[in-house]
């Protein structure tokens, strides 16, 4: 459907950093958010682009950002390059589908993640302990399980290349400051709990996502992206069956294969063969067309 975009150099803009996915440039007093098609698996980026992966993630983004309004506020200006500035307009056809004109907000220095399942990092800490974040669990869960409640565990946001790492809310508190800290917490967990009903109704559970957050005058507002494959684990709610990991509509697939490799998790990354890229890509697509029903 769309070029492929590894990533972007727009003469006449300011770039102003370039994560994992996203390119982002300061107009002034607003941002311009641009999702490559670049994929990253244990914090490392890898060579090769996913076809369509910048234009999902910016859709499925939107939809749920549009969800949420009445919980929380959004960073969102406009998604359509007919708004945008002037300086934009040249690069329009790369623009299209896969950007966002958004609100310059200062971003929380953590990450405010949401478990509704038993997955991930959060098995391997149960596993470990009977805990996640400082968060007693049950005995005898199995991986893959529903967890009684969903819990907020926070986490750092390290610099590209390094690994986040787990924190109490306690150590949030010390970071963010009471209020911020509750707020956010509170938005992520009203906001995955909407997430994850509505998502159940189109044959999608939401096992664990992750939000950012960002204060824009005065107001602490949800800013980045919003439950997409990058962010979330999205498993088949029909193939549900807990005891063992889930196939899924996100990037699981590519770190299950990345596992099987000899590799190290650090950079450089390994060439992905052309099966994975294009099973990656159809697992994006799938994800976009059943939470917010457009195909391409």
């Amino acid at each position: 459907m769309s070029t492929l975009v590894l990533e972007t150099d727009f003469p006449g803009m300011k770039l102003i950093a370039r994560g994992k996915v996203r390119d982002i440039y300061d107009l002034g007093s607003t941002l311009l958010l641009v999702t490559s098609d670049r994929i990253s698996a244990f914090d490392v980026i890898m060579n090769e682009p996913i076809p369509d992966k910048g234009f999902v993630l910016t859709q499925i983004s939107a939809f749920w950002f549009r969800q949420m309004e009445d919980i929380v506020t959004n960073h969102i200006i406009s998604i359509d390059v007919a708004d945008y500035p002037s300086v934009c307009q040249p690069y329009a056809d790369i623009l299209k589908g896969r950007s966002m004109l958004v609100k310059k907000a200062t971003p929380l220095p953590v990450e405010c993640i949401v478990r509704g399942y038993l997955s991930g990092s959060g098995w391997k800490d149960y596993k470990a302990d009977g805990s996640i974040s400082g968060i007693k669990l049950p005995a005898n869960l199995r991986e893959s399980d529903r967890l009684p409640e969903p819990i907020f565990t926070p986490s750092t946001k390290a610099d590209l290349g390094a690994h986040d790492e787990t924190i109490s809310f306690e150590k949030m508190v010390e970071i963010c400051g009471e209020e911020l800290a509750e707020k956010a917490r509170d938005y992520t967990l009203k906001i995955y709990s909407r997430a994850r009903d509505l998502a159940d109704e189109k044959g999608i559970i939401i096992a664990d996502t992750k939000f950012e957050f960002g204060v824009y005058e005065g107001e602490l507002i949800i800013i980045d992206e919003c439950m997409t494959p990058d962010s979330s684990r999205f498993w088949p709610k029909d193939a549900y069956k807990p005891g063992g990991a889930q196939p899924s509509f996100d990037k699981q697939f590519l770190r299950d294969y990345l596992e099987t490799l000899d590799w190290g998790k650090c950079a450089p990354a390994p060439t992905l063969p052309q099966e994975i890229l294009d099973k990656t890509a159809d697992k994006y697509r799938d994800a976009l067309r059943k939470i917010a029903g457009i195909s391409i």
